[in-house]
């Protein structure tokens, strides 16, 4: 890769997608009161799990000279897409649905299942 970073010029990254507004508002964030932290857990591990295994891949691929890569945007862009085919098929639902402790069909899975939203 190109593109040269020393360590100390990397910070983490800290994004709040689900702001801990469960003290002011109770209805603010469901998943925080509704769905059982074990599960939670649960799918943030297998999560990890995919994230690394994905990783895993395509340092392997790169090191052994099938995969060409000139910047790390282009990595970050190449893993991006990478998970978002697995996630977007059977096979992945499939494999956060078991880790979680699920056995579904593969036929079962709802690839486009319907955001319910409720109205105030």
């Amino acid at each position: 890769m190109n593109d040269q970073i020393s360590e100390t010029a990397i910070e983490p990254l800290t994004i709040d997608v689900a702001p801990d507004r469960t003290l002011q508002d109770p209805t603010a964030s469901p998943f925080r009161l509704v769905v059982d932290p074990v599960m939670r857990a649960q799918l943030r591990r297998a999560l990890i799990a995919l994230i690394e295994n994905h990783d895993d891949q395509l340092a392997v691929h790169f090191s052994e000279g099938r995969l060409a890569l000139d910047s790390y945007k282009e990595y970050i862009e190449i893993f991006a897409r990478s998970l978002k085919e697995t996630m977007e098929s059977r096979e992945g639902v499939d494999y956060l649905l078991r880790s979680c402790g699920f056995e579904v069909s593969l036929d079962d899975i709802n690839l486009q299942p319907e955001t319910r939203w409720k109205s105030a």
